[in-house]
């Protein structure tokens, strides 16, 4: 008999869009709706409706599939009743009873619609002949213009399609032969059989909520076929701590990003590819360089001392630095946001949790080998607008002639008689753009194989990758070899094992972003521009190199440094995990698994003897080794049922966490020349005394989560974890976090069951309690420290308390409520995920004054609270779905409040700095947020009708008019972030349009004190020039020139500083090419695609910044300093061609 099957309208649509790329498809635009999709809902006019339309119907509603003979339920109507049954099985037997017919269910979202005097599907013989003699053997399509089977059969295929996870048969399952509009279904057994002609080459499986596999005939009679779940499906599962969950009974806020998303820019950084994708989540690149972390921020910033970064668990095993996993490794990442999610993580997920889970062996059995690789060549994006070496020579005189305004006791002439900078004239020989020397086109690469194995009983994956990444500073750059394998093995009914184990080999010249001195990001912009990279002679030129009395300040050229200095990071990363999985009863397993994450890093330092105000004239040298390993054992029964209108899932387990860290260094000084560079330290004049360090932590748990749904609708989730640190007070070793999570279907009530409009809609709430144990150890212990002292001319040692203890310290707490719905529209075309949050994080670490009579400034207590509170939104709409076209949408908008709400008993302010120039650039203050600005408020220039007052406060006419009293300037933490992503696809080709942007942030452009509030002794922005303060130009912001090594300066933290920090960015644009089945037939492939996209290709600023990008920022480390630039590893613009293929 033939078969056929029915699916959901989107499914329905991306399966005939993959068959036909050329044919009819049905329009899912917001305007209309198929007449399908509305039989059921229009139930009250017509009162009867054919039968095929109202399967379809329930499978959307009830997300189930059905199997029938397509002849059994041609023309056949059923009669609708007001007032129809919310439960599938009594619908289904008052719609079929009167047609003689009825259903089965064959698995968890299966039905077989059969006749009521059959009671089952045809046996499956274990002859091959019989078992082609029994199966349908094809499928006429919905819509397919012919109901006839094949005209001529010239080969016939058959096999068993099994679950990928638990290797149960699956029933219902599409079989499609490509290129054609024949197919069939999996029987009840997962049996299937078809036949087609023989130019037919290929063969797609697809099963709502599971991968769609496209396999090649190759001249096989049997194909077996292994389908994976599809952890993206709305109607499937995620993943969630310690298991996984149906995503309609999900009460939590999670984002989800499949490969498909993360690898649509060629990234290198796991985290890179999640900018943009999950709403409510910030990732800042604070910098250009490819050996820096990406910044990551989950709602808000929410503490002030302790790690504000996300927990990182990779395939179950907490992962420390997950900057050097490779992103074509991942299989989904999650992303937990809420307490109904992340209480499950206790003590460590206040700032929200990041699953990830790898790839692993192949979907289908048999052999697949893939390769993944692409080409980029990075340039530089913008320069900041710096005087050339004309200018700057004018502010050189300028300044000079200036000086006796300031000093009246000096009087410098300026000169231009250098005969190896100034020709006989005074003209400059050179005019050096610093920031094109320094810098280069940059060719990065990487090449990822992939061996992937399935077979009965075991799958296995083998994953190889080579990377290069240069940055485009000059030698900057990464080279890492990565290797992946994983396995899984079910030997018996009862036991599954598996490992998973990767390989890290790193080597970086890592380019120096630390602090303030001569380091070149720095020397690039600062560096006269009268100097060459080299004199005629070969010799480095540097800024000491002139004879004409300039008093420059002293820097190496950037070239000179980033040519020559050695910044060398060798690690070595082991990490992976061994599980063993009993499955004691139907629906319950109980699962061990062990895991570790080993780093050993190896630091080589080298500065030669010439390099000037860094190691000249003895030359340093570095080495330092450092070693840390993790590793963690955790049990834990995992219990999933179904009975009736009942569902349960739950987790129950326990957790042992350790870490130690130990390592050592040396720094010696005095060289005779740079020929053993670090590889000799011995030979130093200076040598430098050695450092070692050992330190560790342990952390055990006891976690459970239950999860209750009723009637498909009505949902619950308790999680509760209880915590025990060796990081805190001996009056606070543990903790209990608990959270609760509501839910409602409000798409399964009666009275929305008629919607022209919702399709689904859920809305949930959660609360819950989560803590941030990532502070430094030994905080709540008494340290002491020792030293020697001099003590009647000789040396003694000395040992002194330098930290009191308290035993009552614990971890900073996070209290989260959560509220917000998921619903889709418009017959799926419209899909809106929406939360609002509130999170009080209390017990933040600080420090307490003590009284001076105890001889200590402050101890470390529990003593101030922050909140964040906003809303996120994530809305996608099908644009356009017709023929071969298509055109999806999605905006990505976060909004985010933050406000600190305590600071100690007498909430008085707080200066954490980073300080510089005028003291703390910071403040901590009670009802402002994190990273706000402190500053003067720049009220213009003194005019000279206004010599008296500016005397008064020690000023003269051009220079900066200031407030009398410090203040807050701005703040560098954004209001609104968000993303717009346009995906078009046109047959073949598919076209992506990344924007990014932020809106509300401020912007410190620190690098104004050295290139525009001081003068003549370094290269300056060009606005000293066209702006500065003359006495015709009077009404102007930016100061008077003058000659800082003659006048001195007035340079101090204030609002001219300040620039707004709103951007828009063109992130990535991409266009790419999938060939055609033809095509890949020839070449024996499964899939071929190649692509070129730009990375980062426009920027839009306010006029009134003037560096290099407004994400990065030089303040790395810094929580409050968020949006500081100092001076900045440029963030390049880069062009990439990429192919990918799998065979």
């Amino acid at each position: 008999m033939t078969m056929k099957c029915t699916m959901r309208p989107r499914a329905w649509l991306l399966l005939l869009y993959l068959l036909f790329s050329g044919s009819y498809l049905s329009a899912q635009s917001l305007a209309s709706h198929s007449p399908a999709s509305s039989s059921l809902l229009n139930f009250h006019q017509k009162n009867q409706v054919s039968l095929v339309n109202f399967l379809s119907d329930l499978e959307k509603e009830h997300q189930i599939i059905f199997a029938y003979d397509a002849n059994l339920v041609k023309d056949k109507l059923v009669i609708l009743h007001k007032g129809r049954h919310r439960n599938l099985d009594r619908t289904l037997h008052e719609a079929l009873a009167p047609l003689k017919l009825t259903h089965k269910k064959v698995g968890d979202h299966h039905y077989v619609i059969q006749p009521q005097q059959s009671k089952k599907l045809p046996e499956i013989n274990s002859a091959e002949d019989n078992r082609q003699a029994s199966l349908p053997s094809v499928l006429p399509l919905v819509g397919s213009s012919s109901q006839a089977t094949l005209a001529a059969v010239e080969q016939t295929i058959s096999g068993k399609i099994t679950d990928g996870e638990t290797g149960d048969a699956l029933p219902g399952v599409n079989v499609l032969a490509k290129g054609t509009s024949s197919g069939t279904v999996s029987d009840v057994d997962g049996n299937y059989r078809l036949t087609v002609s023989d130019d037919v080459t290929t063969l797609a499986f697809s099963s709502i909520g599971y991968l769609t596999e496209d396999i090649a005939i190759n001249g096989q009679t049997t194909i077996n076929v292994v389908l994976m779940p599809d952890i993206q499906s709305l109607n499937e599962v995620v993943v969630v701590g310690y298991g996984t969950q149906k995503k309609s009974d999900v009460t939590g806020a999670i984002g989800v990003v499949d490969s498909e998303e993360l690898l649509r820019a060629p990234v290198t950084n796991a985290i890179q590819g999640l900018q943009g994708r999950v709403a409510g989540v910030n990732v800042f690149l604070n910098s250009g360089s490819p050996t820096s972390s990406p910044r990551v921020l989950i709602r808000g910033l929410g503490t002030i001392n302790a790690n504000s970064s996300p927990l990182y668990v990779v395939d179950g095993v907490v992962m420390e630095d997950i900057k050097f996993l490779n992103p074509n490794d991942i299989q989904s990442m999650e992303v937990l946001k809420d307490a109904s999610s992340t209480a499950i993580y206790g003590s460590r997920g206040a700032n929200g949790v990041i699953l990830v889970t790898t790839k692993r062996g192949a979907n289908t059995e048999g052999i697949t080998v893939g390769y993944n690789g692409f080409v980029s060549v990075g340039t530089l994006r913008k320069k900041m607008d710096l005087l050339n070496a004309e200018e700057w020579l004018e502010v050189v005189r300028t300044g000079m002639e200036n000086t006796p305004k300031y000093r009246p006791d000096s009087n410098p002439v300026f000169t231009a008689d250098d005969p190896n900078l100034f020709d006989e004239n005074g003209n400059p020989l050179y005019d050096t753009d610093w920031q094109e020397e320094a810098t280069r086109t940059s060719v990065s690469h990487n090449h990822q194989v992939s061996i992937q194995q399935r077979s009965e009983k075991s799958t296995y994956g083998v994953f190889l990758n080579y990377n290069r990444t240069e940055g485009i500073m000059l030698n900057n750059y990464l080279d890492r070899v990565y290797g992946k394998v994983a396995y899984e093995g079910k030997p018996k009914d009862w036991f599954t094992f598996g490992f998973n184990l990767l390989a890290n080999v790193t080597k970086e010249n890592e380019f120096d972003e630390g602090g303030g001195y001569q380091m070149p990001r720095r020397t690039m912009i600062e560096m006269p521009p009268i100097f060459p990279v080299k004199f005629p002679n070969g010799t480095w030129s540097n800024s000491q190199m002139i004879s004409d009395p300039y008093n420059l300040e002293a820097m190496a050229n950037p070239v000179h440094v980033l040519e020559t200095q050695d910044r060398l990071r060798k690690r070595t990363q082991l990490f992976g995990n061994a599980y063993f999985i009993f499955h004691l009863a139907d629906g319950l397993d109980l699962r061990t698994q062990f895991g570790f994450d080993k780093h050993d890093r190896l630091f080589q330092e080298y500065s030669p003897t010439d390099l000037i105000n860094i190691s000249d004239p003895l030359g340093r040298a570095y080495q330092a080794n450092e070693r840390m390993n993790y590793w963690q054992q955790e049990t834990f029964l995992n219990y999933n049922k179904e009975m009736g209108n009942h569902r349960f899932n739950g987790v129950l387990g326990l957790s042992w966490q350790q870490r130690t860290e130990e390592g050592f260094g040396i720094t010696t000084e005095g060289f005779a020349d740079n020929f053993f560079r670090f590889n000799r330290m011995q030979a130093a004049s200076q040598p430098g005394a050695p450092s070692s360090y050992y330190e560790e932590w342990a952390l055990n748990s006891y976690f459970l989560r239950g999860g209750y749904t009723y009637m498909d609708k009505y949902l619950l989730t308790l999680t509760g974890r209880l915590d025990g640190s060796s990081r805190f007070g001996a009056n606070n070793k543990y903790g209990f976090f608990p959270s609760v999570g509501l839910g409602w279907i409000l798409s399964e009530e009666d009275f929305l069951e008629n919607s022209s409009v919702i399709d689904q809609l859920k809305v949930r709430s959660s609360f819950g309690i989560t803590g941030n144990t990532e502070i430094p150890i030994y905080q709540s212990l008494a340290t002491v420290s020792s030293g020697t002292v001099l003590i009647n001319g000789g040396r003694a040692t000395e040992s002194y308390v330098n930290r009191l203890a308290n035993p009552n310290l614990e971890w900073e707490k996070t209290k989260m409520f959560d509220a917000g719905f998921n619903v889709t529209l418009l017959d799926y075309a419209v899909s809106l995920e929406f939360d609002y949050y509130y999170k009080l994080t209390t017990d933040l670490l600080l420090g307490r004054p003590l009284p001076q009579t105890t001889g200590f400034g402050s101890v470390l207590d529990n003593i101030g609270s922050v909140s964040n509170q906003g809303v996120e939104l994530m809305l996608t709409t099908t644009n356009f779905s017709k023929d071969a076209f298509q055109w999806t949408t999605t905006l990505n908008f976060n909004y985010n409040q933050n406000r600190i709400e305590k600071l100690g008993e007498n909430d008085e302010d707080i200066f954490p700095g980073p300080n510089w120039v005028s003291g703390s650039q910071t403040i901590l203050r009670v009802g402002e947020p994190l990273s706000s600005f402190w500053g003067y408020e720049r009220l213009g220039t003194w005019g000279t009708d206004e010599a008296d007052e500016a005397e008064a406060v020690g000023a003269v006419p051009g220079e900066a008019k200031r407030s009398a009293e410090q203040k807050i300037i701005g703040n560098g933490l954004p209001d609104w972030t968000g993303s717009l992503v346009n995906n078009v696809r046109y047959r073949n080709f598919d076209l992506s349009v990344d924007l990014q942007f932020v809106v509300g942030a401020d912007i410190m452009q620190q690098y104004y004190h050295s290139t525009e509030d001081r003068s003549g002794i370094a290269n300056g922005l060009r606005t000293i020039l066209t702006q500065g303060w003359t006495p015709e130009n009077q009404n102007t912001m930016v100061q008077e020139i003058r000659n800082q090594a003659y006048a001195g300066q007035n340079s101090q933290v204030d609002s001219h500083w300040i620039a707004d920090g709103s951007y828009l960015r063109g992130n990535l644009i991409t266009l790419g090419y999938n060939f055609s089945n033809s095509m890949m037939e020839r070449l024996n492939l499964r899939n071929f695609r190649v692509y070129a996209s730009v990375q980062n290709a426009f920027v839009v600023t306010a006029d009134e910044f003037q560096g290099l990008d407004p994400e990065s920022t030089s303040w790395l480390d810094n929580q409050w300093g968020q949006n500081i630039f100092f001076f900045q590893y440029p963030r390049p613009r880069s062009y990439t061609l990429g192919l990918n293929f799998q065979f």
